[in-house]
């Protein structure tokens, strides 16, 4: 059991569990209810892929195909996959190797520097300034904090980019993220066109209405997950939906990610040369619920750092108003959410979020509610 003494949580994660300590601070505990089967040490967890449902894996070398065959294949499958899961791998997805390892090794290298060299960027929520270093506050559903320190930045369109903030070290960090920047934008117009495919419009018609190249915005948050003592009792991220259009992810090669599907939470395995790509709030929203947002969380272990890169593609703030495509809206299926702005979204979210308390069990949200 954890201690019940009540300690002053550091600044940094990091710095807690490079402490020596046996039990974690009450801050970091989850709530009874939310401590399931299924939340434990994510190297255990892992172990159980076997059983059941399991997220889909999608090649998407068929939809560059001349193959009229092969690219209905590939769009059937990324729209079953974001009906039935809202959450899939996909490979073959026309990022580098090489790249990807030096993007994997640019974070890891950031995060290798001392705690005082990192604070040099330090955010400051307080003032409105979310990108830099930083550490999740006890502003979530719950109250309770999350055993993470994480990197967040702008990273596309490039004219929007603030570099001043980004690490000088390692080196060729900005050269490394502009790139994969430039390399996942390319992932990302491909992912809108087969998905306004699957809702039966033109390849354009999301990407159009999320703001296109110019105003789409490729937000990066580098996660960095330290050992844990107590991982049967601690979140890396609570459960959420994201915000965004599209999330794409990929780590570090340590497990624990897992979504919910089927009323059970089910592990993301570990799928080489994969990224894992989520359906966010925007894209539920837009499809009047066809694409669902997936609800997710991430668990930590006892042996291994974990890192996960998230890039979450999101529409400018107040510029579009989001609601379903008039074309997916009839007698028969009327809108499902109200017209807002993505900024008027995230404040409703995080009202209800607060409202709710996640309390009496496993709370199962809709991703967006009215």
């Amino acid at each position: 059991m954890a201690s019940s003494k009540v300690m002053p949580a550091p600044a940094r994660v990091e710095s807690l569990a490079s402490s020596g300590l046996a039990s974690i601070p009450t801050e970091y505990v989850r709530p009874e209810w939310e401590r399931d089967d299924s939340l434990g040490d994510a190297l255990e967890e892992i172990k159980k892929t076997e059983e059941g449902p399991q997220i889909p894996i999608v090649d998407l070398r068929g939809f560059d195909s001349g193959d009229e065959k092969e690219r209905l294949h590939c769009m059937e499958e990324v729209k079953e996959a974001a009906v039935e899961w809202g959450v899939m791998h996909i490979v073959n997805h026309g990022i580098a190797p090489e790249l990807i390892e030096r993007v994997r090794a640019a974070g890891k290298g950031f995060f290798d520097l001392p705690v005082e060299a990192k604070e040099r960027y330090a955010n400051n929520q307080s003032e409105g300034k979310i990108q830099g270093y930083g550490s999740k506050l006890a502003n979530n559903a719950s109250g309770q904090l999350e055993w993470e320190d994480y990197f967040f930045h702008l990273i596309f369109p490039s004219d929007k980019v603030d570099l001043s903030i980004w690490p000088k070290e390692p080196a060729d960090y900005t050269e490394v993220m502009m790139e994969f920047a430039k390399q996942l934008r390319v992932v990302v117009t491909k992912m809108l066109s087969i998905l306004s495919l699957g809702l039966g419009f033109e390849e354009e018609k999301l990407e159009k209405k999320l703001g296109g190249m110019e105003e789409l915005l490729m937000q990066m948050k580098i996660n960095y997950y330290p050992k844990c003592p107590q991982p049967e009792l601690a979140l890396g991220v609570e459960a959420h939906t994201d915000v965004s259009s599209l999330s794409f992810i990929l780590h570090n090669g340590v497990p624990g990610l897992q979504v919910f599907h089927g009323g059970r939470w089910v592990n993301a395995r570990l799928v080489p040369g994969s990224l894992v790509v989520h359906v966010g709030d925007t894209l539920e929203i837009l499809s009047n619920g066809r694409y669902k947002s997936v609800l997710h969380r991430g668990l930590v272990n006892k042996e291994k750092v974990r890192i996960s890169w998230a890039v979450f593609c999101e529409p400018p703030k107040e510029k579009i108003v989001l609601e379903p495509l008039a074309e997916l809206v009839d007698k028969r299926s009327p809108a499902k959410y109200p017209p807002r702005t993505f900024a008027q979204h995230i404040q409703h979210k995080l009202f209800k979020k607060a409202q709710e308390q996640l309390a009496g069990g496993v709370h199962i949200p809709e991703a967006i509610q009215n």
